[in-house]
């Protein structure tokens, strides 16, 4: 992508009315624009980026046997009312009415409509167990949108929903995506800041697991065992946690932390409300067990935003950059040696099909390295007459202080392809 043909531009200063270091970086580098107060559009880097971190999580839910679908939005409270949760769960509903005058609710979570959709498809113990996810917008009427992208009253969640014969069998499964939830936050760059938390189920299940990244504008609180890589929020430290854990309070450090993701063994609750039941080999009929597990990619993207930036801007992983080298020509004369070598290289790079943003715009090299360190591509490579009369190109990664000059050559075999 040359980078003379984005349509967005950096800005020096964010809105005024963003509080949020994450927004402000992402508004900043031209990654988000903000629509109003908790609803941000993704523009171009932004949505690559997104999409990144959607593919790794699509990756590993798959390699775990999860088969992929999207529900719709629009809900009907009769579906709801048999689990109790139209009128408990309107607080954060945004509601409507059809022109008849019918209600419905924009999804905000999916159990229910999930689960009257697999009553069509299990019949037997033969059926199960499955495992179904979607990525999917969400609305929620929160009256704290004021974290930018970690918490918005639009945003899409990727949630997961396991349907087993057993309660052994739900266990199970659980713990295999508890182990998966840690691949993913590895993958994502935020593995060393992201604990298991033990929390509270909410109306959910009596107890679950939060997936808990430490950063300054979290608004949990955790207490974190170094040793164990685990946690306790806040809310459930309590002496029988304590004991089943097998650590001491004394052993605890406090943190604010923001949650990333959660899972939740929901037992039977949705199955016996809404009638999804599976005949055994013996013909008696039975409940299906569920669990629900859930990832926002976006709020992940404003996790890594707050957590791994810098004074200078943002520090994207390498698996979730919108680009994964940010090639920078400089000097004057568009028909010089120093633009034909840079182009050269552009298309080079791409045909090993490296991910490139090419600032081939007409800027001062100061305006190109701030813009670059904003952005936070992992690898900086420049074009300049000096770079060329010193062997080269220079290469910077974002994280890192300090340059190397190395030859074009020695550029493309650093990505595993040879001119």
């Amino acid at each position: 992508m040359r980078q003379s043909h984005l349509y967005t531009k950096t800005r020096k200063e964010a809105p005024a009315d963003e509080t949020s270091r994450n927004a402000e970086l992402l508004i900043r580098a031209g990654f988000i624009h903000k629509e109003m107060a908790g609803v941000y559009t993704l523009l171009p880097l932004g949505l690559r980026t997104f999409n990144n971190i959607v593919g790794i999580i699509r990756e590993e839910i798959n390699a775990i046997g999860g088969q992929e679908i999207t529900l719709g939005s629009l809900q009907e409270p009769e579906l709801w009312s048999k689990t109790d949760r139209w009128g408990a769960a309107v607080d954060v509903w945004f509601t409507t009415k059809l022109k008849a005058g019918n209600d419905l609710g924009l999804a905000f979570t999916h159990e229910e409509p999930i689960t009257k959709m697999m009553t069509n498809f299990v019949r037997s113990y033969k059926d199960l167990p499955k495992f179904v996810y979607q990525f999917q917008t969400k609305f929620r009427n929160e009256t704290r949108a004021k974290s930018g992208i970690m918490r918005t009253r639009e945003f899409v969640m990727k949630e997961l929903y396991s349907f087993c014969r057993t309660q052994e069998e739900q266990e199970n499964y659980y713990n295999v995506v508890k182990d998966t939830y840690v691949k993913i936050f590895n993958r994502l760059g935020i593995g060393e800041k992201t604990f298991v938390t033990f929390a509270s189920g909410g109306s959910f299940t009596k107890y679950s697991h939060e997936f808990q990244t430490v950063c300054d504008a979290g608004e949990d609180d955790i207490y974190i065992h170094d040793e164990k890589h685990i946690a306790i929020n806040k809310e459930v430290l309590l002496p029988e946690v304590l004991l089943d854990l097998g650590i001491e309070q004394k052993d605890l450090r406090i943190a604010k932390a923001s949650e990333v993701g959660n899972i939740f063994n929901l037992g039977t609750r949705f199955s016996e409300a809404l009638d999804l039941t599976y005949q055994d080999e013996h013909g008696e009929k039975h409940s299906v067990w569920m669990g629900s597990y859930g990832i926002g990619p976006a709020r992940v993207m404003g996790v890594i935003a707050e957590t791994l930036s810098d004074e200078r801007g943002l520090v994207w992983p390498t698996s979730v950059a919108p680009y994964s080298v940010h090639l920078i020509v400089l000097g004057k004369d568009k028909d010089g040696e120093t633009h034909k070598h840079a182009e050269d290289l552009y298309k080079k790079l791409l045909d090993s099909h490296v991910e490139v943003l090419f600032d081939d715009r007409e800027l001062q090299a100061g305006e190109k390295f701030a813009d670059s360190d904003l952005i936070g591509i992992p690898m900086r490579i420049v074009v300049s007459d000096k770079s060329l009369a010193s062997g080269g190109v220079e290469v910077k990664e974002r994280a890192g202080t300090t340059s190397d000059i190395i030859s074009i050559q020695q550029c493309l075999h650093m990505f595993n392809k040879v001119c």
